[in-house]
């Protein structure tokens, strides 16, 4: 991006924000793939297939702990892309959740499982979704062995092994058992009344989230641990347990426990009374935020061993034992973006929204529409598919295309320049590793490199290595980079290097990685009159200064910004730039983090780029629900080009961590009410992103 230099227009700052109704994405169209080609085949042919639309709750993944990309898991997503059955019988369950290949199951109807206690083995790559509030599981539950991984257990009630004994000793039927599985994600679920535990997280299982269940009417409720080794690294958020006497949760030996806006309710008068609530046991180290403690017996205990974190919990008519230290535990941050609610509100907030939704499991959750062609091709650097370059790949889709064309790439580092031209839309380009970092596309122009042909140099958005002006583009599953050296090339004037820009509507970025310098990625539209939509999920982008800018209108949602020192050593920079026309929206940092390896108090979050000087424009960005490290500034908005930040649009709302900071006349924060118009759906207008 080029700094012009022009007298800024003083204007009154706009404070008025449109009203919206908020979009719970929870990374909707995000789509992982279990195989070498995922869903769209091993083959290396050319294909035209249809596949019928997903509906919005079989395409949502994990969040928390089961998200992060390890053993070789890239988060939890369970069955989706394999078949979508429907299940009423305890002998289908089973033939599916244990089936080799990926399965949604839908539960429709009351399953008695016979004997009582059985627990269902699952098979990895499995979602188990009950169909509204109709799937019911009776007298078993179900059980994820050594080396299971990517299952999600959701939106089920699973009930009544009870076998008359309160604390039974003879009978371990619990409603979900983990040995040693990992990415795992149990939510919406009722558990009650069970013999045993209603969760049990066991023998090293890890990347576990436990998310928005009801958890009730039982003595030995939820344990993590049991065993010698610390490895579990686990999630559990905004669940409701009322009536439960022990392991609230009580956790042993694990690496990283994160509890936040938990509802922890012990009613007096009651048959069942608390022993205890969180406990933390042995080497856990764990952190517990903003949860709500009613009446509960010893709400928070901890081992002399174990290293535990309290702050912003609620603790209401509660009694016994109220315990932290050890130690600085771990920042939940650094792993994964989460948003706290106040504690204040858990109660009303867990009532309401936790267990079985109806608009889960059913077909009325489905926006169906006819289904589309799917086109993939094939691209292998060294041979055995249809091209050895994606650019290749790219020329081959016909102008003016009407449905979907999948560009499978295969591991490897392609040296190249990729341009989808505008009249080719509904491209995908995807890697068809099982890592992000597995498919890399890369070079090394910026702004000052002279053009072989001699008829200049290639400025800022030519410099770019891959270049999007098609609409309804996506990306998943790769690397995009720009790995110009400025060190080298001081001789050059300008050093603005992109590595990705869109100038289109409609364009998901999606679990890639985007690295560079300056002017990372350029977030464009194909005209100043032009609306462009951005939706950036669960991804990383890397950069210095100015490293997300333009004007098109981008959510960039659960990701991680990621700060990087400057060619000479030096930490300062500039997260976004962004170039917003008049009445529309810029961007929106929502659900994520932002972090790096400099020093602290070195970066701005932003700045105003006025793009040649037109101060006819209005520049926005919105800053909620992120995790700021301690690099962002105190006054974390700067001028640019002779045009004062306070003309422009740039609020922060319910942010955390170290570089996050009260309001002020330097700091301005959303008004809550101002933030229910900056939700992610008024930044999409309309637009719900979809994998496809």
């Amino acid at each position: 991006m080029t700094q012009t230099r022009h007298r800024a227009r003083h204007r009154r700052r706009r404070t008025a924000l449109v009203a919206g109704v908020p979009l719970a994405l929870a990374a909707a169209g995000a789509l992982a793939y279990g195989g070498a080609f995922g869903i769209f085949g091993g083959h290396g042919g050319q294909s035209a297939h249809a596949a019928p639309a997903a509906p919005a709750w079989a395409v949502e993944e994990a969040d928390g702990f089961a998200s992060v990309d390890a053993l070789g898991q890239n988060g939890t997503y369970g069955g989706r892309g394999g078949r979508t059955v429907t299940v009423r019988t305890l002998a289908d369950l089973e033939k599916y959740a244990t089936a080799a290949e990926p399965y949604v199951i839908v539960v429709a109807g009351t399953i008695a499982v016979n004997p009582v206690g059985k627990e269902i083995r699952v098979a990895s790559d499995k979602t188990i979704v009950g169909s509204g509030t109709s799937g019911h599981i009776v007298g078993g539950g179900f059980f994820l062995g050594p080396g299971v991984h990517n299952v999600i257990i959701r939106n089920l009630t699973i009930r009544d092994s009870y076998q008359g004994v309160w604390n039974d000793k003879d009978h371990d039927f619990d409603a979900v058992q983990m040995d040693g599985a990992h990415h795992v994600w149990i939510d919406h679920n009722d558990l009650r009344h069970m013999a045993d535990g209603l969760i049990d997280v066991r023998k090293d299982s890890t990347y576990v989230t436990v998310s928005w269940n009801r958890m009730s009417d039982n003595n030995k409720t939820f344990g993590i641990g049991w065993t010698p080794n610390t490895v579990t690294d686990i999630t559990i958020h905004h669940n409701w347990l009322r009536e439960t006497e022990q392991r609230n949760p009580s956790t042993d030996n694990a690496a990283r426990a994160h509890l936040y806006n938990n509802y922890l309710e012990d009613t007096p008068d009651t048959r069942i009374t608390s022993a205890y609530g969180n406990y933390a046991r042995g080497r856990t180290r764990m952190v517990l935020e903003n949860s709500y403690f009613q009446g509960m017996r010893n709400p928070v205990i901890r081992d002399a061993t174990a290293v535990l974190v309290q702050r912003g919990n609620v603790f209401s008519g509660t009694s016994g034992r109220n315990e932290s230290g050890g130690g600085a535990a771990f920042d939940p941050g650094a792993s994964y973006a989460y948003r706290l609610d106040r504690a204040e509100a858990v109660p009303a907030l867990v009532k309401a929204g936790a267990g079985p939704r109806a608009s889960i499991g059913t077909a009325a959750a489905t926006a169906a529409a006819a289904p589309a062609a799917v086109r993939t091709l094939t691209v292998a650097k060294g041979g055995g598919a249809q091209f050895t370059s994606v650019q290749k790949a790219v020329d081959a889709v016909p102008a003016g295309n009407a449905s979907r064309v999948v560009i499978s790439v295969a591991p490897g580092t392609y040296r190249e320049t990729v341009k989808v031209p505008a009249n080719k839309p509904h491209v995908t380009i995807q890697g068809s590793g099982g890592s992000r970092k597995d498919t890399v596309i890369v070079y090394g122009n910026a702004s000052g490199t002279p053009k072989p042909d001699g008829s200049g140099t290639y400025g800022t958005g030519g410099s770019a290595t891959v270049a999007v002006e098609a609409d309804d583009f996506q990306a998943r599953n790769l690397t995009i980079a720009n790995d110009f050296d400025e060190a080298r090339n001081q001789h050059l004037s300008g050093h603005q290097a992109v590595a990705l820009r869109t100038a289109a509507d409609r364009v998901l970025l999606d679990r890639i990685i985007v690295e560079g310098d300056q002017d990372t990625l350029l977030l464009d539209t194909a005209a100043k009159d032009r609306l462009g939509r951005v939706y950036v999920t669960d991804s990383y982008i890397t950069g210095n200064v100015d490293f997300v800018f333009g004007r098109a209108t981008a959510v960039i949602d659960k990701s991680v910004l990621t700060l990087k020192k400057r060619w000479n050593g030096t930490s300062a920079g500039y997260v976004a730039a962004p170039s917003t026309p008049a009445n529309r929206k810029g961007f929106l940092i929502n659900r994520s983090v932002v972090n790096g390896d400099v020093a602290p108090r070195t970066f701005h979050l932003g700045r105003p780029w006025y793009a040649g000087g037109d101060a006819s424009l209005d520049p926005q960005v919105t800053v909620r629900d992120t995790t700021l490290s301690d690099a962002v500034k105190a006054a974390p908005w700067s001028d640019m080009s002779g045009f004062s930040w306070k003309d422009a649009r740039f609020a922060e709302y319910r942010n955390s961590g170290p570089g996050a900071g009260a309001a002020s006349a330097d700091r301005p924060h959303l008004t809550p009410a101002q933030a229910a118009g900056q939700e992610v759906a008024d930044w999409l207008g309309g637009w719900t992103p979809t994998a496809s």
